[in-house]
């Protein structure tokens, strides 16, 4: 007899599901001849009737019940083909066996063994966040006598919460790791994922190494008055990447998943999704899941298939439903519109839109059009927030011809229409910014790109005045834009080294030691940082939708800008010098929106050895009885320090 189809109906979900006294399974393998669950491991398994599910010859679905099915519970699919045969790892596991992979089985997850504490957090609204992009495996990780860990050894999700409290002091709101499922080999960027409902073995830890790890997220609990977690709860690695999520919430920061759907794997194991169901030609053309294109060394997913349309969807779901996900990064969105996935991102945006709307969707769309990726449906793919290279691509520039010299020609024009809302773009927020970020500033064995902003203010000296001095003003600029802006690991203490994911790679690591009393420049940049982003948080006006880019002086390398809130008097005036020597006794005259007093709510030239006994500024505030000047319908004299960012505000803020 075959497996027994009770509790089995057309909604009975994909993978193996617990219900009543056993368990559910589904899977999708439409050229099988015959599909067996092997129960509690597979060594010497024979198959038997019993195990074998039942094929559904319309859709191709194969289900079975079987009891006795607990929480952890080992199985592997045995699946029989025309002219051939093997074993597979469920498409749908949600937790794979910790030792062994790939040769590993699948366990069964109950889905609440986790204790959440989160129920009080609420993500910011979409046009306040200010995102932080890291790597998990090479972030962070000390062990309890404070020593750095990471070197030849992949970073854990455990150990990343040691960065929570000095992440929420910073002052960013969302985190935007790397992609965490599980990956081919043992360390990787993470864009070749093959087992997508499983999180990254290799960034968890086995109950050997569980006890350390304990200690510290109580810790964490305990400072928010929260109960502990027994060492079960933080067992296996869907309870830890929960855990990673929840103690997040608890410091008030949303996480942000970032998921990649144009393709998976690179070298697919021969229990991978890859040629799942044993077709009679195991080439490119015979594959359920994937089409016949490659991408990025990988094999692109076949969209156009409701089923894996269904797969990748529910993917996504199961990050905000199932992790308390506040979001999702498409990864290269662009590859799938190419590839046939138009209407297959259509689907993805609106199906998530309606699960979880607060959930953010960010889309790397690089097409031609580039507002489509935001517009809504018909017209558009109907994301969120979408990629954009105004900014990154403005500064960038400005710094490299800044690093020239005081005689160089700098085109701060360049920088105006990175600063205007996206042509297209429903609103201003939608346009996600960032100077440095994975891909631009990584060492790929020796292929660098492109430099860190630190070594593009200065190639000579990453540490000089000039580097120090120009890295403020293009993080300034960042910060001060309207857009998402995110800042990569290390950009907010002036790290100046490429980065690696390689764990073996120890001298591309973020440098913490220097951060933490070795390079003093480093704690000065982090501080700037650090009140720049408070200072967004605090004045409205910094994440409004107005700008009016009104005074840019070529000539002096001097460009203003006005941002304010309609209606509600939070005006704000940023300046921003890259000239080499200070304008003093107020005597650079620029234009102001208002009359009146203004405050110097910032002052960039503070943090030079922080706090700077030689600051050039004004006192704290300037007033505005000027004639009129640069459109504007006042004037005040003002000093403007060498290479700075200055902010003058109608309020002290909120």
């Amino acid at each position: 007899m075959p497996a027994s189809q009770q509790y089995i109906s057309n909604n009975t979900p994909m993978g193996a599901n617990l219900i009543a006294d056993g368990a559910t399974f589904r899977v999708w393998a439409p050229n099988a001849e015959h599909v067996y669950v092997a129960l509690n491991g597979v060594r010497n398994y024979q198959p038997q009737p019993s195990d074998d599910l039942v094929k559904n010859p319309v859709t191709g679905h194969w289900t079975g019940f079987f009891p006795g099915v607990q929480d952890g519970t080992k199985y592997r699919y045995f699946i029989v083909g025309k002219h051939d045969s093997g074993w597979k790892r469920d498409p749908w596991a949600r937790e794979l066996e910790l030792n062994g992979y790939p040769d590993c089985d699948c366990n069964v997850c109950a889905p609440n063994t986790y204790p959440w504490h989160d129920q009080g957090f609420h993500p910011p609204a979409f046009r306040d966040l200010i995102v932080y992009q890291f790597h998990v495996g090479v972030f962070y990780a000390r062990d309890e006598q404070g020593k750095d860990i990471r070197p030849d050894r992949v970073s854990k999700f455990l150990d990343a919460v040691d960065r929570i409290e000095y992440l929420a002091d910073l002052g960013v709101n969302a985190l935007q790791p790397l992609p965490v499922v599980e990956f081919q080999g043992e360390w990787s960027l993470g864009y070749n994922g093959s087992d997508l409902f499983s999180p990254e073995m290799d960034y968890c830890v086995g109950p050997d190494q569980l006890e350390a790890y304990l200690r510290k997220v109580n810790a964490l609990l305990a400072k928010k008055n929260c109960a502990p977690l027994a060492a079960l709860q933080l067992s296996g690695q869907v309870n830890q990447l929960k855990a990673f999520v929840d103690l997040w919430h608890l410091y008030g920061l949303a996480v942000i998943v970032d998921v990649v759907y144009n393709h998976a794997g690179g070298n697919f194991d021969a229990q991978s999704i890859d040629h799942f169901d044993f077709p009679d030609n195991p080439d490119k053309t015979n594959s359920i899941y994937f089409s016949q294109n490659d991408w990025a060394g990988g094999r692109m997913f076949a969209f156009q298939k409701p089923e894996v349309q269904d797969f990748l969807i529910n993917n996504a779901k199961m990050f905000l439903e199932e992790y308390h996900a506040d979001g999702l990064r498409f990864d290269e969105v662009s590859a799938i519109d190419q590839n046939g996935g138009w209407f297959f991102c259509q689907n993805l945006a609106e199906t998530l839109r309606s699960a979880k709307p607060d959930a953010v969707q960010i889309a790397e769309y690089w097409g031609e059009y580039r507002w489509l990726g935001v517009w809504q449906p018909a017209q558009g793919m109907g994301f969120d927030i979408g990629y954009t290279d105004g900014i990154r691509d403005g500064v960038r520039s400005v710094l490299a011809e800044a690093a020239g010299g005081a005689g160089a020609d700098v085109h701060l024009s360049r920088l105006q229409a990175g600063l205007q809302r996206p042509w297209n773009f429903s609103a201003a927020w939608q346009a996600y910014n960032c100077i440095e970020n994975h891909d631009f500033v990584l060492d790929m064995d020796g292929d660098h790109r492109k430099p860190r902003i630190s070594k593009l203010a200065d190639w000579s000296n990453p540490r000089s005045w000039y580097a120090r001095s120009r890295a403020r003003v293009a993080t300034g600029m960042l910060l001060t834009a309207p857009g998402v802006p995110m800042l990569f690991m290390g950009q907010e203490f002036l790290e100046d080294k490429l980065w690696s994911d390689n764990p073996n790679r120890s001298d591309l690591f973020i440098w913490w030691d220097g951060l933490e009393g070795q390079d003093r420049q480093m704690s000065d940049f982090r501080s700037f940082t650090r009140d720049l982003l408070w200072l967004r948080r605090h004045h409205p006006a910094l994440r409004s939708e107005p700008i009016n880019v009104f005074h840019i002086n070529e000539s002096d390398r001097v460009l203003a800008f006005h941002r304010w809130v309609p209606g509600a008097g939070r005006d704000v005036v940023v300046v921003f010098s890259l000239r080499e020597a200070t304008f003093s006794d107020r005597s650079y005259v620029l234009g102001f929106p208002l009359p009146g007093a203004w405050l110097e709510v910032f002052n960039s030239d503070a943090y030079d050895n922080f706090p700077n006994p030689w600051v050039q500024g004004n006192g704290g505030g300037i007033t505005a009885d000027g004639p009129p000047r640069h459109e504007m319908s006042q004037s005040a004299g003002i000093t403007l320090p060498a290479n700075s960012v200055l902010v003058f505000t109608r309020d002290p803020g909120d």
